[in-house]
């Protein structure tokens, strides 16, 4: 190997090293294979992508002629129908009149990126990219890529999907002439005039609708708004569709994060492939999460936050985190005001009462509490409404704690200076919800004092699990002295 693309060209290119590292990402290469192609060492070629060398004029023209050639592994069209990846991008158009059309640019570069990622790990993954990305497609219109998606929820090797197409949000519609591609064209000499702006069908939120086993993936964009605007702009887009993890990105401030269904924010940062290798490594560990689905007993009563089958000092620790404000609600467009965390207590023959699944706790002497009967591990039989995604870790919890009887988590942080050394795990290779967040939280738990065990799951919240005989009182302390409840992991959710 030699260094000449380098060395006899002194001048320096506008590329940086960020873009190095997203062309290799698309091209789908390791560093090696990349280093290779342009005929470059391998040490010269991490400091360029190190941004330890100048990227030269000869050697960006050449990175361009590698990429034009579709030299790399992913091609678009990827015709392997047994993939387990789909990631599909590209910018799509709604026809309003006879040379006339509403268009959401985007050009596929995000998407092939991903593709790449995923190539470069070894995984069956095919691009599919709209014809504004790659002339050949047959997927132009919102029509089509509803289509599409229907395409890939019908497959059953689908496991992943990365959905970052970007979508017309609205349809358009001039006088009373319905929209089409051959509807009657409009005339210059006719003068100004006036469209109306529907908003169209999110088709991001039908592809998880009879398919739970996939893995969705969706993007968001936002245009010079705040970290915590992007936050919430990325939440109540996931709450809305049971998506799995979203990026958000803003446009004007270059910011990027990754939302997952706990609440919580990773890979906040400007640097956007740091925060696309980030998503793709979160989807792959995330995907292989195992859960149990619930079967719920159509008009079977659940149980009164009054009843006496939930203990007194479950319900006095509850009663006091609603009124220290630790359950704080989000706004959703289908479900109203819906909050995040669970609480549960050992009940009868092995069942659990636990807290309803997509319900606001602060309400939760009208909403009440559901029983579940588990069935093993791999069935749940529910009563009086869906249960909460944190069944299975409560389950779990019961099973390897026979001793404790009542759990409540909300999302709230430690407190910098708590006192108790409560035990950290990590919770970013997990969802909530799975068998492993549950043997994750199982495992993690400490007995903090006699009676009162506690784990802290990293960037999302505690579970205090405690005996049915400890007062009250112990719980709310150890609670008050060792988390905020005034402040949420991830963030604040008003707004």
């Amino acid at each position: 190997m030699t260094d000449t693309p380098t060395s006899r060209d002194p001048e320096k290119s506008a590329m940086e090293a960020s873009a190095l590292r997203a062309w290799r990402n698309r091209m789908g290469w390791s560093r090696d294979e990349a280093a290779g192609q342009l005929n470059l060492k391998r040490d010269t070629y991490k400091k360029l992508e190190n941004g330890q060398r100048p990227i030269t004029a000869r050697l960006a023209g050449e990175i361009d002629r590698l990429e034009k050639l579709g030299a790399g592994k992913v091609q678009a069209p990827v015709a392997d129908a047994r993939a387990s990846i789909h990631v599909v991008g590209g910018g799509t158009i709604v026809h309003v009149r006879n040379h006339l059309a509403l268009a959401a640019p985007a050009y596929g570069s995000t998407a092939r990126e991903i593709a790449g990622i995923c190539t470069r790990l070894g995984h069956s993954t095919r691009l599919t990219l709209t014809r504004m990305a790659d002339v050949s497609s047959p997927y132009e219109t919102n029509d089509d890529m509803a289509r599409l998606a229907g395409e890939i929820v019908a497959n059953p090797h689908t496991k992943i999907v990365f959905w970052n197409p970007a979508i017309c949000d609205f349809n358009g519609m001039i006088d009373d002439v319905a929209p089409g591609r051959k509807a009657q064209r409009m005339k210059t000499a006719a003068g100004e005039t006036t469209m109306t702006l529907t908003p169209a069908d999110k088709i991001v939120s039908g592809i998880r609708r009879d398919r739970k086993d996939i893995f969705l993936v969706a993007f968001k964009t936002t245009t010079g708004a705040t970290e915590d605007e992007m936050y919430l702009a990325g939440l109540k887009l996931m709450k809305g569709a049971h998506i799995n993890l979203v990026l958000v990105n803003d446009v004007v401030t270059r910011m990027n994060m990754v939302i997952c269904p706990e609440e919580a924010r990773y890979h906040v940062t400007t640097e956007r492939v740091e925060a696309l290798e980030g998503l793709v490594e979160m989807a792959l560990m995330r995907s292989r999460a195992t859960f149990t689905r619930s079967t719920v007993v159509e008009g079977a009563a659940g149980v009164e936050w009054a009843s006496g089958m939930i203990s007194d000092n479950l319900r006095a620790v509850v009663d006091h985190c609603i009124q220290r404000g630790a359950y704080k609600p989000v706004q959703t467009k289908t479900r109203g005001a819906v909050t995040a965390g669970h609480f549960a207590v050992r009940g009868p023959d092995g069942k659990i009462i636990t807290s309803r699944r997509w319900s606001n706790f602060n309400q939760l002497k009208e909403n009440g509490m559901v029983l579940i009967e588990p069935k093993g591990r791999d069935k749940v039989i529910a009563y009086g409404g869906k249960p909460s995604v944190g069944g299975q870790s409560q389950r779990i919890i019961f099973e390897e704690h026979p001793t404790l009887d009542n759990i409540v988590h909300f999302h709230c942080p430690l407190k910098p200076d708590a006192p108790d050394n409560i035990p950290l795990r990590d919770q970013r290779p997990f969802e909530c919800g799975s068998h492993e967040c549950g043997k994750n939280t199982s495992d993690g738990l400490r007995e903090i004092e006699d009676g009162i065990w506690a784990v802290m799951l990293d960037q999302h919240g505690p579970n205090i699990v405690y005996r049915s005989d400890v007062p009250a009182a112990r719980v709310i302390d150890l609670i008050e002295r060792n988390f905020d409840l005034d402040d949420k992991t991830g963030g604040h959710v008003h707004g």
